[in-house]
This record gives C-alpha cells, structure tokens and sequence, in this order.
C-alpha cells in the first residue's frame, strides 16, 4: 500500500492548464498515480496507509525560488520557515556573483566580509569545504547527516571565480588568469552547479569586461547551463544594460536568465514596454531568454553597494580605508550626490529613499526602520555623513531597502511569457525586505486574486514548471506520475502574504501542507521537523 494519498485535490499541474479534481498518490517521495475526478466516476478510489483530505485546496508543484540568498542560513537554520512556509520547495543559490564556493582561504575571509549584509559573517558556520561539490555534498549532509529544509540548486558566482584567480583589482585578467577561470567555472559545473551568476554592480565581479564575462558563457553553454547575471545598472543606462546581456549571450551561445529583471528609478518609470520589446526581438530571433522578478517595488541590497566601482576596489578592507581617508570620502560622496555612481546605478542617490533594513552591530539599531535622509536630520547633519558614519561604524554589514522602483513596470513584466518568480530576499537584519518571507504567496494572492494580473493557472506555471525547465530539472515542476512529491497544497482564497515593510518576519496565510520529497515539512500549517532537502545538481 502507497504511503499517502491526497484526495479530492483541485490540481493545478504547473502545465498552465485548466485545473481539474483528482486523488494523487505519493510513495518513496515520487507521484505515483493520478486519478482525475475520482469520487466522480464511481470508480475503485485509491487507498495509501495515510489520506489527506484536500477539499478546497489546490495541488500544485512546489514552489522554485529562481533568485534566492539563502547559502548560509540552509545551514544555519534547521527550521527555514521563511521559505518552506511560502511553500518553495527548491531555491537557487549563488547569486549576484558572490557566495561561497569555489574558494581558498584568503577568498573566503574576503567574500564573507564582502556579502555579511546578505548572509550574516558565518561565524556560526564550519566552512569545511571550498569546491563547489564540498558545498554542495555540505547542503546534502545538512543538519547531522538528515539533510535541509528545502532543495537547493546553485550558481557558480563569476565574483567569487574572478576574485580568487585575479583578485579584486579593477584590470583586465591576463590569458592565463582567464584560463584559470574558464577551469574553475567548468569545475563547477562538473560538479553539479546549474550555471553562473554575475554581479555587474558588485566588486570585484563588475570590473570584468564583456570578452570575459562571453569566454566564461561559452563553458557554460558547452555543459547546457545558463547565465544569470545582475547587470550592470537598473536605473541611467539599465536598457543598454539588457541589450548588453543579450548580446553576449547570443555570442557565446549561452541560454539567459535575467535576475530581479526591473526597471527602477525615475528614469525609467513607465519603460518596461521598451524591455519587453528588446526580448521579444531576441526571443524571435532565436535567443533562449527567461527572467525572474518578485511582486514588490522596493530593491533590496547593502549600504556599501552603493559606492562607486572604484572605491572598493581592493576589497573591504580597502574600501574602509578610503571612508576614513576625509578626502577620498569627499571625492564619493560628489560620484553618489552628484555623478551618478556605478553602485547606484549611475543615479544620483536620493537619500530619502534608502531605508536601513539591518545592522551588523546590535549598537546601531537606532538607524534600522528609518531612511538615510531621516537619521540625518535627527541628527542635524547631511546625509552623507550619516551613510559614511554607518558605513564605517558598520564595517560595511549594513543592509538597505532601496524605493525606487514602479508597479506599472512590475506589473508588465510579470505578465511576459518567459517570466518566472524569485524573491531576492535576504534574511538577515532587523526588518528585511518582505518579500524573503512573502514572495510566492504575494503572487497568489495580489497579482491572481485580488488583481487579476495572471490566471492562477499562468501564476503557478511561472512559480514551477517554467523555472524547472531552465534548471533543465526532468522530473520537478509538474504534477504528473514519476515525478517528485515536492507538493505544495494552497487556499486560493485566503492565501496571502503575511509578511510587510512594518513586520517582515510575518508567516503567510493559506498554505496549510508543503511536501519535499513526499514528506511533510508543513503540516496543517506548522513546520514539522522534516529534512528533506538536498542539493540538486546539474543534469548532465
């Protein structure tokens, strides 16, 4: 006898049909069987050692963050409610160019110093790997042998790469410096990374020019990964920035994934159409293009990233030197106020704007909830020397909402047809971005329900299936017999964010079962002590 059946399920298969009633059984964590409008037919109705009645809820495929910053805290975190609760079964690591493998010693002590505002210092982790496979053979040992709470798939960080063969100096790699590289990204594939991430704004990962950044999409193409890059601006020049991406990709022959694809800042308030139309081209022309977004305005990223290119160069370490040298800091604060920095997107910043969202030291909590430009005046100073204060105080751990973005342009993009969700969400901090918590439900509930932006049967395409296929995943993302039973059961009525701006670390509502590998991580809406995650490598 199979071990659960869930019965009378409206299935909404992740194909982006037309949903229909059905028991789906589950045993040794794959679907079994399916049996469409089984009460109704009067036929035989499965039995399984367990049955769940699912009157009045939806089955779906569990949820793909396709943008996620979770590296540490899987491993941090046994509980990891923050996405298991949104009903996200797998995330994709990696992101933005920086994370924690492949690395030496000297890498590693400066990523983790560069990224502490996303993951936290990780003096709480035992960093006992430095290739891509150590850390993805860690994610599979998990918590004493019994594994995560959710799969992970990861991106081999072309920052990371590029730091640990040329270092974090604004130059062109030599020959042999990009052989190293060309290795070190083939390496990771081999070892079952799904692709490569960039971070164009982030240091050292931004100085690489667009020969480089081809010659390293080429070994990606040739193991049928996928380049995911942040590119180079989201604001002044962000569609140059897309073109930019799409470009290289076509010449290397390498499939595209557009992270956190938006349009921000004033200057592009009302242009997501031109985007549109740019992919819709290269679609036509032949270009294997996708894109993930999360249905909020706000960005989120580090205090520091906002900093022109040529002050953190060197690294942490020199970019804090350069903050405390009075005339350097004169020299960014004109390149943020008045030049528009690379950091920023080339846009001046608008210190109104930028929200402190966490800390690394516990001694400056005064400045989280309020923006850059309120800690300012409370203190009579300009801003600027607010920023620079925090900075410095902060050891660039600071983390930051950034409200510059526009819903017309969310919304639009949400609607194309190569779109699937990622939430970006950072779980460190005070008050985060709501979105770590209240991604996949946001969708479910505003944009289907209450807003009408998508069908539920497109949303759920967008949220499984569709990021499958780009993972290149033959068995995950679907509701079909052989697949696996990583399941999420939903409320279409009462799902909703329970995540916002003034409490972030809010569960959703709605999402009462969420299954990995056919097990129950939530159950009647509490998370179980299951671990049943794993990594979940490239396929050759």
């Amino acid at each position: 006898m199979a071990e659960l059946v869930i019965r009378d399920a409206d299935v909404v298969d992740g194909s982006g049909g037309a949903s229909y009633r059905a028991d789906v059984v589950i045993d040794g964590g794959r679907i079994v069987s399916i049996v469409q409008e089984a009460a109704a037919a009067g036929c035989q109705r499965p039995r399984a050692r367990r049955e769940l009645d699912a009157e009045g809820l939806v089955l779906s495929p569990g949820f793909i963050d396709m943008h996620a910053h979770s590296d540490l805290a899987l491993l941090r975190d046994p509980d990891h409610s923050a996405k298991a609760a949104q009903g996200v079964t797998l995330e994709v690591l990696g992101q933005d160019g920086l994370s924690y493998a492949p690395v030496d010693d000297r890498t590693l002590a400066e990523v983790r110093s560069a990224i502490t505002g996303w993951n936290g210092d990780g003096d709480d982790i035992d960093f006992d790997w430095r290739s891509v496979g150590e850390y993805l053979d860690r994610l599979d040992r998990g918590f004493d042998g019994q594994g995560i709470a959710v799969n992970a798939a990861y991106l081999v960080p072309q920052g990371t790469v590029r730091a640990l063969a040329v270092g974090w100096e604004d130059r062109a790699a030599t020959p042999r410096e990009l052989d190293r590289m060309r290795q070190l990204v083939a390496e990771g594939l081999e070892q079952g990374a799904v692709g490569l991430s960039s971070g164009l704004t982030y240091t050292p990962g931004m100085y690489a020019k667009d020969a480089e950044l081809t010659e390293l999409c080429r070994v990606v193409a040739s193991y049928g990964g996928y380049y995911c890059p942040h590119h180079r601006s989201y604001g002044a020049g962000a569609l140059e920035a897309y073109e930019e991406m799409v470009a290289l990709t076509r010449e290397a022959g390498c499939a595209l994934h557009l992270a956190h694809a938006t349009m921000n800042f004033g200057v592009n308030k009302g242009r997501a159409p031109e985007l549109l139309s740019l992919l819709d081209d290269a679609l036509a022309a032949g270009s294997d293009i996708s894109l993930d977004t999360y249905p909020y305005t706000p960005g989120s990223t580090t205090l520091a990233a906002l900093l022109p290119s040529w002050a953190s160069e060197g690294g942490p370490e020199e970019v804090l030197r350069r903050l405390a040298d009075q005339e350097t800091a004169e020299r960014v604060r004109h390149h943020l106020e008045v030049v528009g920095a690379d950091g920023c997107h080339g846009v001046p910043v608008e210190w109104d704007t930028i929200e402190i969202s966490g800390v690394r030291d516990p001694g400056l909590g005064d400045f989280v909830g309020r923006t850059v430009q309120e800690s300012a005046d409370l203190r009579g100073e300009a801003p600027w020397v607010t920023a620079r204060r925090l900075l410095l105080d902060d050891r660039l751990g600071s983390t930051i909402l950034q409200h510059v973005g526009h819903e017309e342009n969310v919304r639009a993009i949400m609607r194309h047809p190569v779109h699937t969700g990622g939430s970006d969400g950072i779980l460190q901090g005070a008050k985060p971005h709501p979105r770590a918590y209240g991604t996949f439900p946001r969708y479910l509930g505003r944009y289907v329900r209450e807003l009408g932006v998508l069908t539920l049967e497109e949303c759920v395409a967008r949220l499984t299936a569709r990021p499958a296929a780009r993972l290149r995943l033959p068995d995950r993302g679907l509701v079909r017999e052989g697949y696996r039973a990583d399941l999420v059961l939903f409320d279409p009525a009462t799902v909703a964010a329970g995540s916002s701006f003034e409490n972030p670390r809010v569960l959703p509502t709605g999402i009462p079962y969420v299954l990995v590998d056919g097990r129950f991580v939530i159950e009647d809406g509490r998370r179980t002590d299951v671990l049943a995650g794993r990594a979940v490598r490239r396929t050759p």
